[in-house]
């Protein structure tokens, strides 16, 4: 039987009409925010880590929408499990009994972190950081986390408490009572913790803002003082996990480290079905969920749904079958390594780091004195222009998609599918090359548009 509901024809009929739209019902700063920056193009379709605009033009992604495409954009074994899913006509989420897929994941992923035991699903990365903050506070009594300063975990309420930038933050406070601390600071952890009422100290081991990695031995020393003032470790994994770092998890990369709770989302749902996941321990899971009294103390409406574990359930096996997670530390090495390469050549490109598939691009102050001009000009209207005078040219020039890691900074984070090759990186480098040598000469259309970007940023003041 079928309706009169016809998605092809709706969205042949309206389509063009998207940014008005949004402008009209949605967030009115979005397309502002786009039209300004040139960023409002209209994709028509897309595939592995590529998308096509309306006019049949290739770009290449190294966005990865924020980590959610980690196989890229509709890998073939993933929408064959959401359209066996689908046909299949399962009695789901009837709330009152126990369906395959929920453990069969959870399964899965566990075989990922041995140490751990338990899996509860949510639908989103903050759901799954909400969800360990309360197993937390409820397993150890105590009612305060810890963070680190630049820390993004989230922007529901209780995840926004332990997001570490301000700008974030204002506003929506009271927060829960939580505390940050920085990144790498074992003594300021120490000190929180002689204090007695801390039930958990939660972080990225490589942070999104910025790109920047736990110093080596933290996470393992930071896990001991908190064992021993009787704390939990909460690894936020949303966005590293799923081999985005070249490693399962990227606490896996330093030994010995083995979190009490992980949050895990994003790459999880294939880029189709949101998903998020909370690991950990038994004796945590057990003490929250005590008693039969106590058996939907926390749950979620559409958490462990079918679509979801399907989706779930095809990303781990891809992953397996194509060595997704070492094909990632390869490749973003050969990235990495071509980038750095390029440090010495421009005076304006400062750093290359990161991990894996998630590396940040630092630009910084020039020595010449007209570049040093410039600079001082940009900075002066507002910090993070120039990182922004480099997407805009590498998107509408050379039709790569990239973003800058956070408000303020001079950094672009790439976090592309886990699926690029070798010819994605060349034309990556390329084009970067490209926009480095324009921004190096001095002048031109890539200075024009810094111009714009400061006329605007002073009347926003």
């Amino acid at each position: 039987m079928t309706g009169g509901f016809d998605l092809r024809a709706l969205l042949s009929e309206r389509g063009a009409e998207r940014y008005e739209l949004h402008a009209r019902y949605l967030n009115p700063q979005l397309p502002r925010m786009l039209h300004t920056i040139g960023f409002d193009k209209v994709y028509e379709r897309a595939e592995g880590a590529h998308f096509w605009d309306a006019d049949g033009v290739d770009h290449l992604d190294m966005l990865a929408g924020f980590g959610v495409m980690g196989l890229g954009r509709h890998h073939p074994v993933v929408r064959k499990a959401l359209h066996d899913v689908l046909d299949a006509r399962l009695a789901d989420l009837t709330r009152f009994d126990c369906q395959p897929l929920p453990g069969l994941l959870a399964e899965k992923l566990l075989t990922h972190s041995p140490h751990l035991d338990r899996v509860f699903f949510g639908n989103s990365g903050t759901e799954a950081v909400e969800t360990a903050l309360k197993f937390a506070r409820y397993a150890t009594g105590r009612p305060r986390v810890l963070y680190c300063h630049h820390a993004f975990h989230g922007l529901t309420t209780g995840s926004l408490s332990v997001n570490g930038e301000q700008g974030f933050r204002e506003g929506f406070d009271p927060l829960l009572p939580d505390t940050a601390i920085a990144l790498g600071d074992l003594d300021a952890l120490e000190r929180e913790l002689r204090r007695g009422d801390v039930a958990a100290f939660v972080v990225e081991p490589v942070q999104g803002k910025g790109v920047h990695e736990a110093p080596p031995g933290f996470l393992r020393d930071a896990q001991e003082l908190l064992h021993r003032h009787g704390a939990l470790l909460i690894a936020d994994e949303v966005q590293t996990g799923l081999g985005r770092t070249g490693d399962f998890y990227a606490y896996q990369h330093e030994e010995g480290v083995e979190p009490d709770l992980v949050c895990v989302a994003k790459a999880l749902s294939g880029g189709y079905v949101p998903v998020g996941a909370t690991l950990g321990k038994d004796w945590i899971f057990k003490k929250v969920y005590s008693s039969m009294d106590r058996v939907l103390v926390h749950s979620a409406s559409f958490g462990s749904n079918a679509q979801a574990m399907a989706a779930g359930l095809a990303v781990l096996s891809v992953m397996e079958d194509e060595g997704t997670v070492a094909h990632a530390r390869r490749i973003g090495d050969l990235l990495s390594g071509r980038l750095r390469e390029l440090v010495p050549r421009y005076e304006l490109l400062h750093e290359i780091r990161g991990r894996g598939l998630m590396i940040g691009i630092e630009f910084g102050r020039p020595s010449s004195l007209g570049l040093r001009g410039r600079w001082t000009m940009l900075q002066a209207a507002r910090k993070g222009l120039f990182a922004q005078m480099v997407v805009v040219p590498l998107l509408q020039r050379h039709r790569i998609l990239t973003q800058v890691s956070g408000d303020h900074l001079e950094v672009i984070k790439l976090l592309p599918p886990l699926i690029i090759d070798e010819a994605d990186v060349d034309r990556f480098v390329t084009a970067f090359t490209a926009v480095m040598d324009d921004a190096h000469g001095g002048g031109g259309l890539m200075w024009d548009f810094g111009k714009t970007l400061v006329r605007q940023a002073v009347a926003q003041r």
